[in-house]
This record gives C-alpha cells, structure tokens and sequence, in this order.
C-alpha cells in the first residue's frame, strides 16, 4: 500500500495523529501498552510483535492494527524499522 492511500484510509477511520517514526537495529521494546489504538504501515525493516499469544513480523509494505490496551512486545531486525504510525484516541 502507498503511503497517501495509507494517511486517507487513517484519517478515514478516525486515526488523526499521524507520525514517521524510525527504530535502530535490533531494539527489543518490553512487554506494554498503548492508551490508543494503533494502526502503523513499514516502510523500511522490519519488526515482529508478540500479542495475544502469537508473533507477527512485519515489513515493508505491510500494515498492523492494535486496539488500545493490547499487551505486546517488539523487537526490531537486523536493519532497524521506519514505519508510518497512526494513533486512534478514545
């Protein structure tokens, strides 16, 4: 998915804090939590979470949604990630 068809479809759906964000090589984030629901598209790397009892890596191309409160981890690969990341406020 392109990026301007990506920042409609959040805006759309009522993501409307938008951001590029940018991790460097194999970053491992703890398990936590979110006070929003996430919707992120990667550009760039690669990151594999840990959520309801299953891993999802992603790359470029792909795209992750997560409801707010969701316990998860992330590690980023072996080049680091940049991702597109829309934040859904309740």
């Amino acid at each position: 998915m392109d990026t301007t068809r990506f920042e409609s479809e959040l805006q759309r759906d009522g993501f409307l804090e938008v951001e590029k964000k940018s991790y460097g090589p194999n970053v491992a984030v703890d398990e936590h939590t979110h006070p929003y629901d996430v919707r992120a598209l990667v550009l760039e790397g690669e990151v594999t979470l840990r959520f309801e009892g299953k891993l999802q890596t992603c790359r470029g191309g792909d795209s992750l949604t997560m409801a707010a409160g969701c316990v998860h981890t992330e590690s980023y690969g072996p080049q680091g990630v940049t991702f597109l990341l829309g934040r859904r406020r309740k």
